[in-house]
């Protein structure tokens, strides 16, 4: 199953309140046959701006996010189901991506940069592009480009 995050905003509720709202939302995963693999409070913020939901305006919210697994089939139904809840102001879910992997090396990040490989390649690559020098020896006996 694919990993989701479900970002949610409740409106301003008592501790016990909050608690039951959530336990709805993560009911209705648990439903359609996914688990829950992380929960975690964000706090209480303004919003960045005003939100009317259900036909109130609302300026703060308690932010959480919710990690979850779920097959994707029944994404639309959680949230449809969470639309309708008239404590929740605001729901998205996202497909969680995985970090990049990278190799790096302390030693490499100590190197001072003309030492580095990928620097060196640079400043290769830069001189290609230089222009070609005027040569002395053709001849002449003065420069006829007017230094």
């Amino acid at each position: 199953m694919i990993t989701y995050e479900l970002m949610l905003l409740l409106r301003l509720m008592p501790k016990p309140e909050v608690k039951q709202v959530l336990r709805r939302a993560t009911d209705h995963i648990f439903e359609k046959g996914g688990f829950i693999r992380k929960l975690e409070n964000l706090g209480t913020r303004d919003m960045p701006y005003k939100t009317s939901v259900h036909g109130v305006v609302y300026k703060q919210a308690s932010y959480f996010l919710c990690e979850f697994n779920l097959p994707p089939d029944h994404i639309r139904y959680v949230q449809d189901e969470l639309g309708r809840d008239i404590d929740i102001i605001r729901r998205r879910v996202y497909k969680k991506m995985e970090p990049e992997k990278f190799d790096c090396t302390l030693h490499e990040e100590i190197t001072p940069p003309p030492y580095r490989k990928d620097v060196q390649e640079l400043v290769a690559e830069a001189r290609k592009h230089d222009k070609p020098k005027f040569k002395y020896n053709t001849g002449l006996d003065y420069y006829p480009f007017q230094k």
